[in-house]
């Protein structure tokens, strides 16, 4: 029975959701838990270059899994066969495999699982497997998108987030320092929910999203970034469509994080446990340490960029 009256709650918003005909999860590594038993993965072969919520999920349900490595150019290098009920998970990168690409990856190997957290906006094809994140390219407390042929055939619980809006509230009225430790606690304690369904917050919250200009203004973030620092880039990225972030490798990565950090810019390490798993001269290794994600999301204009573009700058030429 609808409850009537009383003090107000957030507002109900009515508009469409970008991936709104896919499966609605609460996390991106609990996606990959619903294909793993759906599906019935008997081995999964992974990137070396990952996210460790992802080997911690494997673990923690005791999937098989094995390693492989990446290409300069992101792509896979995997030259294997594989096996009945094995497949291969393949984490596109900055968004920088094309639909063509995708496609020709699924030729060559047949069981292909996208991790596509790193490209929002690009669509999932026929008969792959496709896995995306909302809380990394819009302020929602949980969610993800799972396109797939395979239902998992059992009721899911909801999720519920309003406990964890408190980072996400206190960053729009003050400033992200003032709540890192609580997004970091946050993001924590979502990792160890187990599998469920997007939580009603999150759904209503991204039916408020305008994705055209959050897609646009990406964009035109991005192509700024890339014209005024490609010259400079140790990798040359395409541009996809909304991008996540702008990749600039720098050979001393690790400090420029710092010093950015300090002019309050702020540039996450992507993933931190693969400098303490990977060989130190690897391409894993160096990519972890030295790639700058650059933010060129919907928070920001041209303006910001520039900004950034000459604080890094006038930082590499010390």
């Amino acid at each position: 029975m609808k409850e009537i009256g009383g003090y107000f709650g957030m507002e109900t918003f009515d508009g469409k959701e970008y991936h709104g005909d896919l499966i609605r999860l609460n996390t991106g590594r609990n996606a990959l838990h619903y294909l793993m038993q759906a599906k019935r993965i008997r081995k999964l072969y992974i990137p070396a270059y990952i996210c460790d919520v992802v080997l911690d999920m494997l673990v923690k349900y005791g999937h098989a899994f094995e390693y492989y490595g990446v290409h300069a150019d992101f792509t896979p290098r995997f030259e294997g066969t594989l096996g009945e009920g094995e497949f291969l998970y393949v984490v596109n990168y900055y968004g920088q495999l094309s639909d063509q690409d995708v496609v020709a990856l699924k030729a060559r190997y047949g069981r292909v699982i996208l991790d596509n957290t790193h490209a929002f906006f690009q669509q999932s094809l026929a008969g792959i497997d496709t896995i995306y994140s909302c809380r990394k390219f819009f302020g929602v407390p949980d969610g993800a998108y799972l396109a797939t042929d395979t239902e998992l055939g059992e009721p899911l619980q909801q999720d519920k987030s309003g406990a964890r809006m408190g980072y996400l509230l206190g960053r729009f009225e003050e400033g992200a320092s003032a709540y890192y430790g609580n997004y970091v606690e946050t993001g924590n304690a979502l990792a160890d929910e187990p599998l469920k369904r997007m939580s009603k917050l999150t759904q209503n919250l991204l039916q408020a999203v305008d994705y055209a200009e959050v897609c646009r203004r990406r964009n035109e973030n991005y192509v700024y970034l890339a014209g005024e620092l490609g010259g400079a880039n140790g990798l040359q990225p395409v541009v996809p469509d909304g991008p996540f972030a702008y990749p600039f490798y720098a050979e001393n990565g690790v400090a420029l994080r710092k010093l950015l950090a300090a002019q309050g810019i702020y540039v996450p390490t992507l993933w931190p446990n693969v400098l303490e798993d990977a060989a130190g001269g690897s391409l894993e290794f160096r990519y972890a340490a030295n790639i700058l994600p650059l933010p060129c999301d919907q928070r920001y204009g041209v303006e910001e960029m520039r900004r950034m573009v000459g604080v890094l700058l006038a930082l590499i030429a010390r």
